[in-house]
């Protein structure tokens, strides 16, 4: 039995009662929490399944298209094609919330260059199709990479919130919880006893006034 060092009184046994009712109310939600956190996580690590395989997938055909312009154009042009880059990338980093948990958002966004008067991301000369498919199918997967680096965070950090609100909840549950029914528990024998004790002393007092 683990009794709290309290006051061994009526009002400190309601004060007890109030105490275990906020407790096991805290529990539910926290349990609640635990419960939706473990079914986020779970949905999430299905997505990085998928985005795993096609960011593999992806890549696998960028490499492929780029060795093909390479062998039919040669290394040499395709480093002068791409010297110069006509199209600048960013990465914009928001936030979103998922039951508490501060979840980074990353947005990929392309620009081109104001002197740019095509759309493509390097020079034409010496250049074919084969080039063509390599720059789009890296352009494609790159945002997958992002997309896979995103879901990998907002895994880590929901493991991380599931473990701390599991040690949490156990603790409620193992712990407080208990040491709250013991302690209510003790002090309600400790008034009988002193109730019993008391009523004895009485009895004992009108006997002698009695005789």
């Amino acid at each position: 039995m683990a009794v709290l060092n309290v006051n061994l009184t009526r009002i400190e046994s309601i004060n007890m009662k109030k105490s275990l009712k906020t407790a096991q109310k805290g529990h539910k939600l926290l349990k609640d929490k635990l419960d939706e956190l473990i079914k986020k996580l779970l949905d999430l690590v299905r997505q990085n399944q998928e985005l795993r395989k096609k960011t593999d997938e992806g890549l696998q055909k960028a490499y492929q298209n780029f060795m093909l312009a390479k062998a039919v154009i040669g290394e040499e042009y395709i480093e002068e094609a791409l010297i110069i880059p006509k199209k600048s990338v960013s990465i914009d980093i928001g936030e979103t919330s998922v039951m508490s948990v501060k979840i980074p958002k990353y947005h990929f966004s392309e620009k081109l260059q104001e002197d740019t008067s095509n759309k493509a991301l390097y020079g034409f000369a010496y250049t074919t199709s084969e080039l063509d498919k390599a720059i789009e199918s890296f352009s494609e997967v790159s945002k997958f990479l992002l997309e896979l680096a995103q879901n990998e965070k907002a895994i880590e950090l929901i493991s991380a919130e599931i473990e701390k609100t599991r040690r949490r909840v156990n603790a409620i549950e193992n712990v407080t919880i208990p040491n709250y029914i013991d302690t209510i528990k003790y002090i309600g024998l400790k008034l009988s006893e002193d109730e019993r004790a008391s009523t004895s002393r009485l009895m004992k007092i009108k006997e002698m006034l009695v005789k």
